[in-house]
Order: C-alpha cells, then structure tokens, then sequence
C-alpha cells in the first residue's frame, strides 16, 4: 500500500492519522502493539512478516508518530486465509457459494480516549482496501467468544462458525462473518455523524461519511495505488 496519510475533510478533523505500515519502523512499532496487546489477553503470536505483501496489508493509526491501533487486511489467495486453519469448511463452503472472502486479523488498539474513534477509522479504510479497490465482498472475522456480541453489535456481524481452538493464538474463537454490502449501507445512512451515536449504538457513526470516504479514495488513487479491479460505486 502506498505510504499516503488518510485523513478525513478539514471540516470534522481528527488528531490521528491511518497510513500503510510500510516501512520498517512502522512495522515494528505495530508489532510491539500487538505483541503487548495479545500478551495482556494471554494469546500467542507470531507478529507480522518483515514487510507488506499484495495479500497481507497492515494498517496503523499514529498520533504524533505514535501508533495506536492496527489491523491487518487478508485478502483471499494462493496461500488462503488464516481462518481456514481453524474453520476450514465455512470458509470452503464461501467459496464454494462464489464469494469473494477476506479477514481482518491482528487487530490491536491501545487504550486511549476516542478508542472508538480510532477502531471505527482502521475498519473504514481496511474496508475500502478490501471492497472498494479489490472487489471481496464478504468479511472474516474470528473472535474470541467473550467479544462475540461486541462485533455483532457494532459492526453487524453473523455467527458463521462455532467455538473451537485457534491454534495459532492458543486460544478459543468464533467465526464471524459479514456482508460489506450491509457495510456500505450502514457507512451512507451513519457515517460522519458521531452525535448519532446516542441513539445508534454502532461504529458507524463514527466512521467516515461517504464524502470524507470518496475523498479517501483519489487521494489513495494518486498514490501510485495499483488496482487491477474497478472501484465499486
């Protein structure tokens, strides 16, 4: 991903910046993130390869350099997904039924104010990577089972598998999955209006509107952003 800052419109400004961790540096402070953050729960973790790959993009948000929450986008391929170790036949089963499957993994945020904020602005431009640039429409999520109705309520997730063991975090977890089409319509009805939040109890109002969205994307487009799929309307 090209290293281009994503910031949302003048007009609703934020005080951190999401951005592609390509570089060395940025990569070793999101696994420092994570490793702190998966230790704290007691999972294992193996921490991000040494540098981004077209499959494997690693988002951070930065507050003065600082980072403060990442995601890892896994775009469906050659060398499959991660959940398929766990939940191999739902994930074969999506194929199977013609979706276009990715996951979000190595989510890690520190505990600072605006968390939601913060989490609500990584999943946006993860999605965009996944959705509007290359075209998956269908999201994998495992979860541990204690956070299960957290996802299901602010995002919209569905249970797709049941408890197992997550091998590679030594840890039980739950599939979740979730239509982006049902992102993209959450993202146009809540998105960019935060005073919703009272009543709409989702990340979406805390998301980006579809304006600060489409800005997003041209200024990724002019970043050398490579696509070989249309962005959807």
């Amino acid at each position: 991903m090209a290293a281009t800052d994503v910031e949302p419109d003048a007009a609703r400004p934020r005080l951190f910046k999401i951005r592609g961790a390509n570089s060395h540096g940025q990569r070793s402070s999101a696994n420092i993130l994570i490793k702190r953050r998966y230790a704290w729960r007691g999972y294992h973790n193996a921490g991000l390869p040494e540098g981004q790959t077209p499959n494997r993009i690693t988002l951070t948000a930065t507050d003065h350099d600082a980072i403060i929450g990442t995601i890892t986008v896994g775009l469906d391929g050659p060398e499959g997904l991660h959940a398929e170790d766990t939940f191999g036949p739902e994930v074969a089963q999506l194929r199977a039924d013609g979706h276009r499957i990715c996951e979000f993994t190595k989510l890690a945020m520190d505990p600072v104010s605006g968390a939601k904020q913060v989490l609500a602005s990584l999943f946006h431009v993860a999605y965009i990577v996944a959705y509007r640039f290359k075209g998956f429409d269908t999201l994998l999520i495992e979860v541990n089972p204690r956070h299960v109705n957290y996802y299901v309520r602010m995002l919209g997730c569905k249970v797709l598998g049941p408890e197992r063991l997550n091998r590679r975090v030594n840890a039980p977890a739950v599939l979740l999955h979730l239509d982006f089409g049902y992102t993209l319509q959450q993202i146009a009805r809540f998105g960019g209006q935060p005073e919703l939040a009272a009543t709409e109890r989702s990340l979406y109002p805390f998301s980006f509107s579809l304006t600060e969205e489409a800005g997003i994307i041209s200024r990724l487009q002019k970043s050398n952003w490579s696509t070989d799929r249309p962005i959807r309307s």
